[in-house]
Formats: C-alpha cells, structure tokens, sequence
C-alpha cells in the first residue's frame, strides 16, 4: 500500500474481407470460447452502426450509447428499428451489448429539478436497451453535493423507481468511481450500500462494472496488493455481482482520485494488472470493456489493443505493441 489515501486491503485482426452483401461475423478462431471482449464503439450514423464496428476491431463484446450522451433528447426506439438492430445482433454472434447512460444524469442530485429529469432520462435508456435487447447498462452513482447519505438514499430511490418503471431483464451496473469531488461509488462498501437498497425483488437486476483506472485512482491498488483488491471485492460485494470490467490505464498517479485513462501498460498501472484480469479463471466470464484513448484511428487502435490483451489472455510474455 502507498500513502495514507490508500483504501486498507487484507492480503496482502487485419480486417476480415466478406463478399459483397455478406455480414461478417466474430470470428472463432480469434479468442477463447467464453470471451467477451471488446471497446466503446461509435454509433454516429445510428446505433445499429455499432455492431459493424465491433466487428471491424474483431470484438466479441461492445459498450454503446443509445443516445448523445452529453444532451437531454430522449429518442424512441422505433419497433422497426429494433427488430432490425435485434436481426443484426444475431447475425453478427457477438456475445455482449453493454450500453452507457448520460453523462448529464445524476440520480444522486439534492436539485429536485435535475433530480427528476435525470430519472426520467435513466428511465427512458432502459426503456431503449429493452427494446434493442442491450444485457446491461453502466452507470455512475451521481454526485451527492450536500450530504453523502442523502445522495445515496436518492440513488437508491431512483435506481428502484427506474427499474419499477421498466420491467425486463436489462441489468443496471453501477460503475467503480474515481472518487473525485462529491463522487458516490468510490469505495466498494458504498457500491454494495447501493445495490442492497434496492428491493430484493428487484436486487437481481443491479450488478457492478469495476473500472480499473477509477480502482487505482481511488486507492485500490492493483499493482502493489492485485490479490488483496480482489478478496476485499469478493467480502464486501461478491465476485458474482461483477458482470463488467472497463480495462483502462491511468494517466495519473496511484490515488490520485482523477479519472484520465491511458492505454493499456502505458500508463500508470503498467502491464501487470492486466495480465493478471486476463488470465484469473475468476474474471473469465465477466465482460472486459476497453475505453482508451482513440488516437487519430480508432479501428487501428483499437485492434492493437484488444491484440495485446488476448496476448495477456495467452501467456505471451511479449506481446507485439
């Protein structure tokens, strides 16, 4: 452990050619039966476009936004273009749609206004990933501003109206925060607080996405104590409840409580964490989500490091960059 912010832990693909009007498909032979892996694709042109470019970087698994996700505008989903976007799904065997809420969202806010139109926009994007057929959406716990306990009370509060409002089987994962400001969700007793508040006939829907920049950056530290991080998940959340992980590096210093990601070993984490999620038996059916930095070709890179990840995956001790 570093510093006295550190929050305690005991223990210590070239692109595939198709003939033209074929749809590609995830191509088996490029990772392991159980993989899910993948990036935060684009869905400028509409969200059906997304599965293409998961394709494109020889995805098993993609993150999304349903909508512009710094803008208030709730689209409907048409049922035509649902079943559309569902057809599409099937044929392209990807195994995960992960989808991310609006970023203007914050269900922890004590400002009724904002409040209710947050709870209206969270509603609306489940109402969006149950018609799409999209398995989970991340979420950040919001922003308390006047009083922790209260905000977590009003997240709680929404997050079950929300899911009270839209039955079906889309999971809502509240994401790992960095814990900067007045930041809810830095500190996995908090996590778990959040997903025990909710009624337990609705408990079933609500998981977690563990970022591993925003764990570092918050004082979780997966390079010095990887195993003690993990054990302390495991005690006061469960293992089981992770049904995603971003996989970023840190532009910023180990507990710096700032969210700034790098790509993958070229940051403040380095190598080894990643190494070490890609070949835990324990992580091997969770979603592994990238959320890099693009550069100027995002396909290009992209597919350099999801490469690299399933090199990890391999045991390839040195992976081509």
């Amino acid at each position: 452990m570093r510093k006295d912010t550190t929050i305690t832990t005991t223990n210590k693909r070239p692109r595939a050619r198709t003939k033209p009007g074929a749809e590609p498909r995830v191509a088996a032979a490029a990772e392991g039966p159980d993989e899910r892996l993948g990036a935060h694709v684009s869905t400028q042109g509409g969200v059906e476009r997304a599965l293409g470019r998961g394709l494109e970087i020889g995805a098993t698994a993609i993150q999304l936004f349903t909508k512009t996700p710094n803008q208030w505008r709730e689209p409907a989903v048409a049922p035509e273009a649902a079943e559309s976007f569902r057809a599409a799904h099937a044929r392209s065997g990807m195994r995960a749609l992960v989808s991310h809420d609006s970023y203007l969202i914050n269900l922890a806010s004590p400002d009724e206004a904002l409040y209710l139109r947050s709870l209206a926009s969270f509603t609306c994007e489940l109402e969006r990933c149950e018609a799409l057929g999209i398995d989970y959406v991340v979420s950040h716990p919001g922003n308390y501003i006047d009083d922790r306990e209260a905000g977590l009370a009003r997240n709680i509060a929404g997050l079950t109206a929300a899911l009270e409002r839209v039955p079906g089987r889309v999971m809502v994962l509240m994401e790992s925060t960095a814990g900067s400001g007045t930041a809810i969700g830095s500190r996995f007793d908090e996590l778990a607080r959040l997903r025990a508040g909710v009624p337990e006939g609705l408990r079933h829907r609500v998981g977690f996405c563990a970022d591993t920049c925003h764990l570092y950056s918050a004082g979780y530290d997966l390079v010095g104590d990887f195993d003690g991080v993990w054990d302390a998940w495991e005690r006061e959340i469960g293992l089981e409840h992770l049904r995603v992980l971003h996989l970023n590096d840190s532009k910023t210093p180990f507990a710096s409580r700032r969210d700034r990601h790098e790509l993958i070993g070229e940051g403040s984490l380095g190598e080894a964490p990643f190494r070490r999620l890609m070949a835990d038996p324990r992580f091997a059916h969770v979603v592994k989500i990238i959320e890099t930095p693009k550069g100027d070709d995002a396909a290009t890179t992209d597919r350099r490091m999801l490469a690299l990840l399933r090199a990890y995956a391999a045991g390839d001790a040195t992976p081509l960059r």
